[in-house]
């Protein structure tokens, strides 16, 4: 009698649920999943430490030991510096945004010169007098000259750093409103190449565009909002038929060309009108369906705006995220002026903005120095 009770409590327990024990095949299973992401620590940081800040982000999710060593590895670049060109003298003022630090140097190789362009570190500038063109890096003082041009009223800028094979350097002028003239050139080249070029749409150009080299093209924004494209390999120009950004209301009054700035990052590319009496628009160009898109947020992405070059970053953390750094000068000691899209406002506060009153060959963002040696 006992063994048969016992034989049929062994029965009952034999189909009785597990209430939640896994079984032997679910818990190999399970293992055998989990040793999928059980990567040796050191492996795992050489793997992570060639991700950029969002994959890392990213990345950081899949378990405690990725997260440990996703943050062991998270490097966050500095943001561009602005970089104040002086109205006399050879005293030449960085601004660190990240720390509000102001640096200062003597380049009395820049005295007389034009600024143009910035990218990779380097400057392109101009000096009107003696129509030289030529790039300067402020932190080596290294010098690359390219054949002179005369420069009025059209706008500059390179794709690469001027010591890369792929660096072309591009300006474009309106002769009239459908023929434009196009210079190219590279360093180490004798001249420049121009030819011109007809528009389907009108293109007025002046040093109020606004000029990004993205994905082997350049994109230029026209004085109304027109994006002209030349391409140099084909050597080709064309004015898109993408109707411009919507303007914010009250956009159109003294000085509003000066309130636009463009960028782009990772094939995307930006835009930004301003205006004293209304909050900074964002508009992201839709490559398939050839429309700007407005920016209800930057999804990380932090954009420093200059007249001259603009830069677009998402390596950079903290409270600088998600924000407009712009290049507005000396205002009550500060060295620029930021909008955080998450908190929609101004930082300092203040009621309006002209962007009309600053000259925009003063300031430029660069971006920072490798260290401070350069300024020892």
């Amino acid at each position: 009698m006992a063994g048969r009770k016992r034989r049929k409590m062994k029965s009952l327990a034999a189909t009785a649920p597990n209430n939640g024990a896994a079984s032997s095949e679910e818990r190999e299973e399970s293992d055998e999943q989990n040793s999928l992401f059980r990567v040796p620590v050191d492996i795992l940081e050489q793997i992570l430490c060639r991700l950029n800040l969002k994959e890392n982000i990213l990345a950081s999710a899949v378990c405690k030991q990725w997260l440990a060593a996703a943050i062991s590895v998270r490097v966050a670049n500095k943001p561009p510096w602005l970089m104040f060109f002086p109205k006399f003298g050879d005293l030449v003022e960085f601004y660190d945004p990240s720390v509000r630090q102001t640096y200062s140097v003597e380049l009395p190789e820049l005295r007389g010169s034009r600024l143009c362009y910035a990218k990779d570190g380097w400057l392109l500038l101009y000096k009107p007098r003696s129509l030289r063109v030529f790039f300067f890096n402020p932190y080596t003082k290294d010098v690359i000259n390219l054949p002179g041009l005369e420069l009025t009223y059209q706008i500059v800028a390179f794709s690469a750093a001027p010591t890369s094979p792929d660096c072309i350097v591009f300006t474009v002028k309106h002769v009239s409103p459908t023929l434009v003239a196009i210079s190219t050139c590279k360093p180490g080249a004798t001249e420049w190449t121009t030819a011109n070029y007809q528009n389907r749409l009108p293109f007025v150009s002046s040093i109020w565009n606004k000029l990004v080299f993205c994905n082997g093209l350049f994109y230029c924004l026209s004085l109304t909002g027109w994006l002209g494209v030349y391409d140099p390999e084909e050597h080709t120009w064309l004015v898109r038929v993408v109707p411009p950004p919507r303007c914010p209301e009250n956009f159109f009054v003294k000085n509003w060309w000066k309130g636009k700035f463009m960028a782009e990052h990772n094939g995307d590319i930006y835009v930004i009108y301003t205006c004293s009496t209304a909050n900074p628009v964002v508009y992201k160009l839709d490559q398939i369906n050839k429309i700007w898109v407005e920016m209800q947020t930057l999804g990380g992405l932090t954009l420093f705006a200059s007249f001259l070059s603009s830069q677009a970053r998402t390596d950079i953390l903290g409270v600088m995220r998600n924000s407009i750094y712009f290049s507005k000068v000396r205002f009550y000691g500060r060295r620029c002026i930021s909008y955080s899209l998450d908190k929609n406002r101004y930082y300092p506060r203040k009621q309006c903005y002209d962007w009309g009153e600053q000259d925009p060959f003063e300031s430029i963002w660069i971006d920072a120095p490798p260290d401070l040696s350069a300024f020892a």
